[in-house]
């Protein structure tokens, strides 16, 4: 079994999903360089629960992007499913983004005007599912997070948690190897916190690898494993939960 902070075992190893090594993102800023994430090493096993944390500025954001296949790393590798995908190209990248990683954001960045139906199909959509295939996934993936009674309602007819549960169900909608979460419940009020982390607690429970991007304490207490970044290191790794 792979330690969180040891790089050196072999990356085709079947129980590890992320493998992360000497990872670096540098931006330049006028004449100064910024190093948001400093050589940072961990790996992740499938079926992990893994939250990340950090203060402003500890490189959390960047490794989330990072580890979405939303940008790629300066120096470094970073290996999803044993696919090296920091040196692949941009259309390699998307196609990564839409098959093997469901995101859930803060802000939910559901479609105004498509319904509940809609929005989880469009990563479907994206891929070329056929329509009738489409529409039984899709509500399967809504009735899994229960809203199957509100298939055709549109965003602004949900509520805050009703919102997240769509942009779950669509996360889920493609079967991904991984959730990746950036502060899922940062809209939310507390009683509906507590719902969403519920539902994540039971997607855990069915095999699926989530990853959490939080700088909440009781959020990230939900995890199995905390990550903390500070000024673009690992500050800590520990496992918080058998």
């Amino acid at each position: 079994m792979m330690s969180g902070t040891n790089g050196n075992s072999a990356v085709d190893d079947s129980n590890i999903l992320i493998h992360i090594e000497d990872l670096w993102k540098t931006y330049q800023m006028g004449a100064e360089e910024i190093h948001a994430l400093r050589g940072v090493t961990f790996a992740i096993q499938r079926g992990a629960y893994v939250a990340i944390m950090g203060p402003s500025g500890s490189g959390k954001s960047t490794m989330m992007n990072l580890i979405g296949c939303l940008d790629t790393p300066t120096k470094g590798k970073y290996f999803l499913n044993t696919r090296l995908v920091s040196e692949m190209d941009d259309d390699e990248l998307a196609h990564i983004r839409n098959k093997e990683i469901g995101f859930v954001f803060q802000t939910f960045n559901l479609l105004p005007r498509a319904s509940a139906l809609h929005n989880v199909e469009l990563p479907l959509i994206y891929n070329g599912t056929p329509a009738h295939e489409r529409k039984e996934r899709a509500i399967k993936a809504l009735q899994n997070v229960e809203l199957g009674e509100r298939l055709y309602h549109r965003p602004n007819e949900l509520s805050g948690g009703q919102r997240q549960r769509v942009a779950i169900a669509r996360a889920l909608v493609n079967n991904p190897s991984l959730i990746l979460a950036d502060e899922p419940t940062g809209n939310l009020d507390s009683a509906t916190s507590s719902e969403i982390m519920a539902l994540f607690d039971e997607l855990y429970k069915k095999g699926n690898t989530i990853i959490l991007v939080t700088h909440e304490a009781d959020i990230a207490a939900h995890a199995h494993r905390v990550i903390r970044l500070l000024d673009g290191k690992i500050a800590s790794d520990e496992l918080t939960k058998k």
